[in-house]
């Protein structure tokens, strides 16, 4: 599918929170949820090493739709002003990056509006990276979130549950969107498996790829089911190798721009 015709089909679907939460009978569960990312996220103890989980921001950083999403400008130079200043010119879904409730939905919350205490998260890695490197358009399953679970536990309320995929060192380059001329390929979360952490108490879904959908998805079903229950999700996530499949806390730091869709956000793992 074209880059138009699936910011088209985005523009065609999107949705109220509200309607969409009251059609499918979950308003009580979407408070459950709520109150949940509202309380004190379990934190996993006894941290000994910090690990940065954000690609760098530069104007050649991959973006969905292809296009520069990062400019800087020098408005005073340290030579010259006695001091160094610059102008950023940055879209919200840029590099490693916060998707709000209000990406994909008509009135969900805002980025500024995502409660702090949910940007605190266990963090449940789930690896697929070994089927990634023979597969681009592979998606995470229930299967694979249920073998997380016979190995880790359950997975914990207020947890960010994340792909590694293995695509993170493909961010310097063309391979991180493997576009082939007509659709994009890179692994992100099966609706499936999307429908089963909604059963959970999870707060937040991350991949290290472009997209919480796989490249070549053209409905965006993922975004459509997490976000406008008011969960938010982080994309293009970095050194999922570096971290445990569970054991670590994930630190968030979200933007906090009035009405924000989403924004880029400094991560880090304390393991």
């Amino acid at each position: 599918m074209c880059d138009l015709c699936v910011m088209n089909a985005v523009k065609s679907k999107m949705v109220s929170r509200r309607g969409f939460l009251q059609s499918a009978g979950k308003v009580a569960a979407g408070a459950t949820v709520i109150g949940t990312m509202a309380a004190a996220p379990a934190i996993a103890a006894g941290h000994t090493t910090v690990t940065d989980m954000t690609h760098t921001l530069h104007p050649e950083f991959p973006t969905y739709f292809g296009e520069p999403g990062f400019a800087m400008e020098q408005l005073a130079a340290f030579a010259d002003s006695g001091f160094n200043n610059n102008r950023l010119l940055v879209v919200e879904h840029t590099g490693t990056h916060i998707d709000a409730p209000l990406h994909f939905s008509a009135d969900g919350a805002s980025v500024d509006e995502i409660p702090v205490s949910s940007l605190v998260a266990p963090l449940c890695v789930v690896d697929i990276a070994a089927r990634a490197a023979e597969d681009a358009d592979t998606r995470v399953t229930p299967d694979d979130l249920n073998a997380w679970i016979a190995a880790n536990g359950d997975i914990p309320d207020g947890a960010c549950v994340a792909m590694h995929s293995g695509w993170g060192p493909k961010a310097s380059g063309e391979g991180f969107r493997n576009f082939d001329g007509t659709a994009q390929h890179f692994p992100g979360f099966h609706i499936e498996a999307t429908q089963m952490l909604l059963e959970t108490g999870a707060a937040s879904i991350a991949v290290d790829t472009l997209s919480l959908d796989h490249g070549i998805s053209a409905d965006f079903a993922t975004h459509y089911a997490w976000l406008p229950t008011g969960r938010f999700g982080i994309e293009c996530l970095a050194n999922l190798d570096q971290v445990p499949q569970s054991g670590a806390t994930l630190v968030i730091g979200a933007p906090k721009h009035q009405g924000g869709s989403g924004g880029p956000a400094r991560i880090f793992a304390m393991v």
